[in-house]
Protein backbone atom coordinates (compact mmCIF):
# COMPACT_ATOMS: atom_id res chain seq x y z
CA UNK A 1 0.00 0.00 0.00
CA UNK A 2 1.44 3.39 -1.00
CA UNK A 3 0.82 6.28 1.37
CA UNK A 4 1.62 9.96 1.53
CA UNK A 5 3.91 10.39 4.53
CA UNK A 6 3.47 13.71 6.29
CA UNK A 7 6.82 13.79 8.09
CA UNK A 8 5.04 14.69 11.33
CA UNK A 9 5.57 12.72 14.53
CA UNK A 10 3.35 11.60 17.37
CA UNK A 11 3.44 13.89 20.39
CA UNK A 12 6.39 13.30 22.72
CA UNK A 13 3.91 13.69 25.58
CA UNK A 14 2.14 10.48 24.50
CA UNK A 15 5.43 8.58 24.45
CA UNK A 16 6.41 9.90 27.87
CA UNK A 17 3.04 8.91 29.26
CA UNK A 18 3.46 5.35 27.95
CA UNK A 19 6.97 5.14 29.43
CA UNK A 20 5.71 6.24 32.86
CA UNK A 21 2.80 3.80 32.65
CA UNK A 22 5.19 0.91 31.99
CA UNK A 23 7.57 1.92 34.81
CA UNK A 24 4.65 2.24 37.22
CA UNK A 25 3.39 -1.20 36.23
CA UNK A 26 6.84 -2.76 36.69
CA UNK A 27 7.58 -1.11 40.04
CA UNK A 28 4.09 -0.83 41.51
CA UNK A 29 4.83 2.81 42.41
CA UNK A 30 2.51 5.76 41.77
CA UNK A 31 3.66 8.70 39.65
CA UNK A 32 2.58 12.33 39.54
CA UNK A 33 1.70 12.88 35.88
CA UNK A 34 2.66 16.47 35.12
CA UNK A 35 3.54 15.76 31.49
CA UNK A 36 -0.11 16.22 30.46
CA UNK A 37 -1.86 19.52 29.77
CA UNK A 38 -5.16 18.92 31.52
CA UNK A 39 -6.63 20.99 34.35
CA UNK A 40 -7.05 18.58 37.25
CA UNK A 41 -7.09 20.69 40.41
CA UNK A 42 -10.79 19.83 40.19
CA UNK A 43 -13.33 18.78 37.57
CA UNK A 44 -16.05 21.14 36.45
CA UNK A 45 -19.31 19.96 38.04
CA UNK A 46 -21.82 19.38 35.23
CA UNK A 47 -24.32 17.14 37.05
CA UNK A 48 -26.98 19.81 37.69
CA UNK A 49 -26.49 21.49 34.32
CA UNK A 50 -26.95 18.31 32.28
CA UNK A 51 -30.41 17.86 33.83
CA UNK A 52 -31.50 20.96 31.90
CA UNK A 53 -30.58 19.48 28.50
CA UNK A 54 -33.25 17.64 26.48
CA UNK A 55 -31.51 14.93 24.48
CA UNK A 56 -34.60 14.15 22.38
CA UNK A 57 -34.73 17.34 20.34
CA UNK A 58 -33.86 17.96 16.71
CA UNK A 59 -31.10 20.36 17.67
CA UNK A 60 -29.43 17.51 19.57
CA UNK A 61 -30.01 14.72 17.06
CA UNK A 62 -29.79 16.43 13.65
CA UNK A 63 -26.68 17.80 11.89
CA UNK A 64 -25.73 21.17 13.41
CA UNK A 65 -24.94 24.14 11.12
CA UNK A 66 -21.43 23.88 9.64
CA UNK A 67 -20.44 27.28 11.09
CA UNK A 68 -21.83 26.30 14.49
CA UNK A 69 -25.06 26.85 16.41
CA UNK A 70 -26.17 30.48 16.30
CA UNK A 71 -27.02 30.48 20.04
CA UNK A 72 -23.44 29.51 20.91
CA UNK A 73 -21.90 32.00 18.48
CA UNK A 74 -24.03 34.78 19.99
CA UNK A 75 -22.98 33.70 23.49
CA UNK A 76 -19.31 33.82 22.46
CA UNK A 77 -19.80 37.28 20.97
CA UNK A 78 -21.26 38.45 24.27
CA UNK A 79 -18.79 36.80 26.64
CA UNK A 80 -15.59 37.35 24.67
CA UNK A 81 -16.30 40.41 22.55
CA UNK A 82 -18.85 42.34 24.63
CA UNK A 83 -21.47 42.07 21.85
CA UNK A 84 -19.27 44.35 19.75
CA UNK A 85 -18.53 41.80 17.03
CA UNK A 86 -20.96 39.67 15.02
CA UNK A 87 -21.91 36.00 15.18
CA UNK A 88 -21.03 35.78 11.46
CA UNK A 89 -17.39 36.45 12.41
CA UNK A 90 -17.33 33.34 14.61
CA UNK A 91 -16.93 29.73 13.46
CA UNK A 92 -17.22 26.77 15.84
CA UNK A 93 -14.44 24.16 15.53
CA UNK A 94 -13.59 20.79 17.02
CA UNK A 95 -11.15 22.01 19.67
CA UNK A 96 -8.09 24.26 19.48
CA UNK A 97 -5.85 21.97 17.43
CA UNK A 98 -8.51 21.44 14.77
CA UNK A 99 -9.19 25.18 14.72
CA UNK A 100 -5.51 25.96 14.17
CA UNK A 101 -5.26 23.37 11.41
CA UNK A 102 -8.21 24.89 9.53
CA UNK A 103 -6.74 28.38 9.96
CA UNK A 104 -3.31 27.28 8.73
CA UNK A 105 -4.90 25.64 5.67
CA UNK A 106 -6.90 28.74 4.83
CA UNK A 107 -4.14 31.36 5.02
CA UNK A 108 -1.85 32.04 2.07
CA UNK A 109 1.41 33.20 3.67
CA UNK A 110 5.12 32.62 3.15
CA UNK A 111 5.60 31.36 6.71
CA UNK A 112 4.05 31.02 10.14
CA UNK A 113 6.21 32.48 12.90
CA UNK A 114 6.34 30.89 16.35
CA UNK A 115 7.91 32.00 19.63
CA UNK A 116 11.29 30.41 20.43
CA UNK A 117 9.49 28.12 22.88
CA UNK A 118 6.23 26.86 21.42
CA UNK A 119 3.57 24.16 21.70
CA UNK A 120 4.95 21.27 19.66
CA UNK A 121 1.68 20.63 17.82
CA UNK A 122 2.00 23.95 15.98
CA UNK A 123 5.04 22.59 14.18
CA UNK A 124 3.56 19.14 13.56
CA UNK A 125 0.40 20.58 11.98
CA UNK A 126 2.53 22.90 9.85
CA UNK A 127 4.65 19.92 8.76
CA UNK A 128 1.54 18.01 7.65
CA UNK A 129 0.32 21.03 5.68
CA UNK A 130 3.74 21.83 4.15
CA UNK A 131 3.97 25.29 5.75
CA UNK A 132 7.31 27.03 6.32
CA UNK A 133 8.20 28.10 9.87
CA UNK A 134 10.31 30.75 11.57
CA UNK A 135 10.75 31.79 15.20
CA UNK A 136 11.03 35.00 17.21
CA UNK A 137 12.82 35.59 20.49
CA UNK A 138 10.36 38.02 22.05
CA UNK A 139 7.99 40.86 21.17
CA UNK A 140 10.82 43.39 20.99
CA UNK A 141 12.51 41.23 18.35
CA UNK A 142 9.33 41.43 16.27
CA UNK A 143 9.28 45.21 16.59
CA UNK A 144 12.88 45.45 15.39
CA UNK A 145 12.30 43.13 12.40
CA UNK A 146 8.87 44.09 11.06
CA UNK A 147 9.97 43.95 7.42
CA UNK A 148 10.73 40.23 7.82
CA UNK A 149 7.07 39.53 8.58
CA UNK A 150 5.35 41.26 5.66
CA UNK A 151 3.72 38.14 4.21
CA UNK A 152 3.69 36.06 7.38
CA UNK A 153 1.37 34.98 10.16
CA UNK A 154 2.72 35.45 13.68
CA UNK A 155 1.38 33.33 16.54
CA UNK A 156 1.02 34.91 19.96
CA UNK A 157 0.27 32.46 22.78
CA UNK A 158 -0.18 34.17 26.17
CA UNK A 159 0.13 32.73 28.78
CA UNK A 160 2.61 30.74 26.77
CA UNK A 161 2.77 26.98 26.39
CA UNK A 162 5.31 25.66 27.47
CA UNK A 163 6.67 28.53 29.59
CA UNK A 164 3.45 29.67 31.24
CA UNK A 165 4.67 33.27 31.20
CA UNK A 166 2.17 36.14 30.95
CA UNK A 167 3.10 39.41 29.20
CA UNK A 168 1.45 42.70 30.13
CA UNK A 169 -1.65 43.25 28.00
CA UNK A 170 -0.54 46.74 27.00
CA UNK A 171 2.67 45.28 25.53
CA UNK A 172 0.76 42.56 23.71
CA UNK A 173 -1.68 45.07 22.19
CA UNK A 174 1.14 47.43 21.24
CA UNK A 175 2.94 44.74 19.24
CA UNK A 176 -0.25 43.33 17.78
CA UNK A 177 -1.02 46.81 16.45
CA UNK A 178 2.48 47.13 14.96
CA UNK A 179 2.07 43.81 13.15
CA UNK A 180 -1.48 44.57 12.06
CA UNK A 181 -0.45 47.94 10.62
CA UNK A 182 2.44 46.19 8.89
CA UNK A 183 -0.04 43.97 7.05
CA UNK A 184 1.07 40.91 9.03
CA UNK A 185 -1.55 38.41 10.13
CA UNK A 186 -1.61 37.78 13.88
CA UNK A 187 -3.01 34.51 15.22
CA UNK A 188 -3.93 35.07 18.88
CA UNK A 189 -4.05 31.64 20.52
CA UNK A 190 -4.57 32.10 24.28
CA UNK A 191 -6.50 29.05 25.54
CA UNK A 192 -5.25 29.44 29.13
CA UNK A 193 -6.20 33.10 29.58
CA UNK A 194 -9.85 32.60 30.47
CA UNK A 195 -9.02 30.27 33.36
CA UNK A 196 -7.94 33.40 35.19
CA UNK A 197 -10.37 35.94 33.70
CA UNK A 198 -14.12 36.14 33.23
CA UNK A 199 -16.58 38.16 31.19
CA UNK A 200 -15.06 41.37 32.58
CA UNK A 201 -11.90 40.71 30.54
CA UNK A 202 -11.68 43.28 27.70
CA UNK A 203 -8.61 41.86 25.94
CA UNK A 204 -10.58 40.15 23.17
CA UNK A 205 -12.76 43.24 22.72
CA UNK A 206 -9.61 45.32 22.20
CA UNK A 207 -8.55 42.96 19.40
CA UNK A 208 -11.60 44.01 17.37
CA UNK A 209 -9.69 47.16 16.35
CA UNK A 210 -7.34 45.08 14.19
CA UNK A 211 -8.44 43.76 10.80
CA UNK A 212 -5.55 41.28 10.46
CA UNK A 213 -6.09 39.50 13.78
CA UNK A 214 -7.49 35.96 13.96
CA UNK A 215 -8.53 34.67 17.38
CA UNK A 216 -8.30 30.92 17.97
CA UNK A 217 -9.85 29.82 21.25
CA UNK A 218 -10.63 26.54 23.00
CA UNK A 219 -12.89 25.53 25.88
CA UNK A 220 -10.62 22.62 26.79
CA UNK A 221 -8.66 24.62 29.35
CA UNK A 222 -10.94 27.51 30.36
CA UNK A 223 -13.92 25.24 31.09
CA UNK A 224 -12.06 21.98 31.72
CA UNK A 225 -13.74 20.34 28.73
CA UNK A 226 -10.89 18.79 26.76
CA UNK A 227 -13.02 15.69 26.22
CA UNK A 228 -15.72 17.68 24.42
CA UNK A 229 -13.31 19.01 21.72
CA UNK A 230 -14.83 22.44 21.19
CA UNK A 231 -13.31 25.77 20.21
CA UNK A 232 -13.88 28.69 17.87
CA UNK A 233 -12.21 30.98 15.35
CA UNK A 234 -12.97 34.70 15.11
CA UNK A 235 -12.04 36.97 12.23
CA UNK A 236 -13.57 40.19 10.81
CA UNK A 237 -12.45 39.22 7.27
CA UNK A 238 -15.41 37.98 5.18
CA UNK A 239 -13.32 36.21 2.54
CA UNK A 240 -11.37 34.36 5.22
CA UNK A 241 -14.56 33.34 7.04
CA UNK A 242 -16.19 32.13 3.83
CA UNK A 243 -13.25 29.88 2.91
CA UNK A 244 -12.86 28.72 6.51
CA UNK A 245 -16.56 27.78 6.52
CA UNK A 246 -16.20 25.72 3.34
CA UNK A 247 -13.22 23.81 4.75
CA UNK A 248 -15.04 23.27 8.06
CA UNK A 249 -18.10 21.89 6.29
CA UNK A 250 -16.17 19.29 4.32
CA UNK A 251 -13.87 18.43 7.22
CA UNK A 252 -16.56 18.02 9.89
CA UNK A 253 -20.11 18.41 8.49
CA UNK A 254 -20.85 20.24 11.74
CA UNK A 255 -19.34 20.04 15.23
CA UNK A 256 -20.83 17.81 17.95
CA UNK A 257 -24.23 19.26 18.92
CA UNK A 258 -24.08 18.19 22.58
CA UNK A 259 -20.80 19.97 23.23
CA UNK A 260 -22.16 23.15 21.64
CA UNK A 261 -25.36 23.08 23.71
CA UNK A 262 -23.36 22.32 26.86
CA UNK A 263 -20.94 25.23 26.41
CA UNK A 264 -23.75 27.66 25.52
CA UNK A 265 -25.45 26.76 28.81
CA UNK A 266 -22.18 27.09 30.74
CA UNK A 267 -21.78 30.60 29.36
CA UNK A 268 -25.39 31.76 29.72
CA UNK A 269 -27.47 29.84 32.26
CA UNK A 270 -27.44 30.50 36.01
CA UNK A 271 -26.36 26.94 36.85
CA UNK A 272 -23.77 27.01 34.08
CA UNK A 273 -22.21 30.25 35.25
CA UNK A 274 -22.03 28.95 38.82
CA UNK A 275 -20.30 25.74 37.67
CA UNK A 276 -17.92 27.79 35.51
CA UNK A 277 -17.05 30.29 38.25
CA UNK A 278 -16.51 27.56 40.85
CA UNK A 279 -14.23 25.62 38.50
CA UNK A 280 -12.15 28.68 37.61
CA UNK A 281 -11.85 29.90 41.20
CA UNK A 282 -10.67 26.55 42.59
CA UNK A 283 -8.37 25.89 39.60
CA UNK A 284 -6.72 29.33 39.66
CA UNK A 285 -6.19 29.13 43.42
CA UNK A 286 -4.59 25.69 43.14
CA UNK A 287 -2.29 26.77 40.31
CA UNK A 288 -1.20 29.87 42.25
CA UNK A 289 -0.39 27.79 45.33
CA UNK A 290 1.64 25.26 43.34
CA UNK A 291 3.70 27.95 41.60
CA UNK A 292 4.38 29.65 44.95
CA UNK A 293 5.52 26.29 46.37
CA UNK A 294 7.99 25.80 43.51
CA UNK A 295 9.32 29.32 43.99
CA UNK A 296 9.79 28.80 47.74
CA UNK A 297 11.78 25.62 47.06
CA UNK A 298 13.91 27.34 44.38
CA UNK A 299 12.64 24.93 41.73
CA UNK A 300 11.09 27.55 39.43
CA UNK A 301 13.36 28.44 36.50
CA UNK A 302 13.24 32.19 37.16
CA UNK A 303 15.38 33.00 34.12
CA UNK A 304 12.29 32.48 31.95
CA UNK A 305 10.23 35.01 33.92
CA UNK A 306 12.43 38.12 34.06
CA UNK A 307 9.91 40.36 32.29
CA UNK A 308 6.78 38.33 32.86
CA UNK A 309 4.86 36.35 35.46
CA UNK A 310 4.27 32.57 35.55
CA UNK A 311 0.49 32.30 35.63
CA UNK A 312 -0.46 29.61 33.10
CA UNK A 313 -1.15 25.92 33.70
CA UNK A 314 2.49 25.16 32.83
CA UNK A 315 5.80 26.35 34.24
CA UNK A 316 9.46 25.53 33.66
CA UNK A 317 11.49 24.02 36.49
CA UNK A 318 15.26 23.87 36.82
CA UNK A 319 15.31 20.07 36.78
CA UNK A 320 15.57 17.84 33.74
CA UNK A 321 12.92 15.34 32.66
CA UNK A 322 15.13 12.47 33.90
CA UNK A 323 15.79 14.12 37.28
CA UNK A 324 12.06 14.47 37.86
CA UNK A 325 11.37 10.92 36.67
CA UNK A 326 13.76 9.62 39.32
CA UNK A 327 11.43 11.21 41.89
CA UNK A 328 8.35 9.67 40.22
CA UNK A 329 7.26 12.93 38.62
CA UNK A 330 6.27 12.94 34.95
CA UNK A 331 7.33 15.97 32.89
CA UNK A 332 8.39 16.91 29.37
CA UNK A 333 11.88 18.10 28.52
CA UNK A 334 11.85 21.72 27.40
CA UNK A 335 13.93 20.58 24.42
CA UNK A 336 10.73 19.22 22.83
CA UNK A 337 9.31 22.74 22.67
CA UNK A 338 11.99 24.57 20.71
CA UNK A 339 13.51 24.33 17.25
CA UNK A 340 16.77 26.20 17.78
CA UNK A 341 17.69 25.88 21.49
CA UNK A 342 17.47 22.16 22.15
CA UNK A 343 20.81 21.67 23.93
CA UNK A 344 20.23 24.51 26.39
CA UNK A 345 16.58 23.56 26.90
CA UNK A 346 17.41 19.94 27.81
CA UNK A 347 18.46 21.14 31.29
CA UNK A 348 14.87 22.11 32.05
CA UNK A 349 11.45 20.47 32.10
CA UNK A 350 7.89 21.67 31.54
CA UNK A 351 5.37 20.59 34.15
CA UNK A 352 1.64 21.10 34.48
CA UNK A 353 0.83 22.90 37.75
CA UNK A 354 -2.94 22.46 37.48
CA UNK A 355 -3.17 19.57 39.95
CA UNK A 356 -4.35 19.31 43.59
CA UNK A 357 -1.80 21.21 45.74
CA UNK A 358 -1.67 18.56 48.47
CA UNK A 359 -0.70 15.88 45.95
CA UNK A 360 1.73 18.26 44.22
CA UNK A 361 3.53 19.13 47.44
CA UNK A 362 3.70 15.49 48.56
CA UNK A 363 5.79 14.59 45.51
CA UNK A 364 7.97 17.73 45.39
CA UNK A 365 8.88 17.73 49.09
CA UNK A 366 11.78 15.35 48.27
CA UNK A 367 13.72 18.25 46.69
Amino acid sequence: MKINKSGAKYSAIVGIGERIKNISKETGEAFLLLNRGVNSVCNIDLNELVKEIDFNTNEMQVYPPSQGKIELRKAINKHYFGDRSNAENISICGGGMSALDIVFQTLQVDQIVLPDYYWGSYMQVMTIRGINSATYTDLKYIEENLDAYKNSAVIICDPNNPLGNKQADRELLKHIQLLNDNGTIVIVDCPYRRIFFGEEDEFFQNLLAFENVIVVESFSKSLGLSGQRLGFVHSPNKDFNNELGIRLMYATNGINAFSQILVEKLLCSEKGQKATNDFKRITAKGIERNIAYLRDKNLLANEFYKNSEPVGIFVIVNKSEEELLEKRIGSVSLSYFTRDKKEEAAKYARICVSVPPEKFEAFFKVF
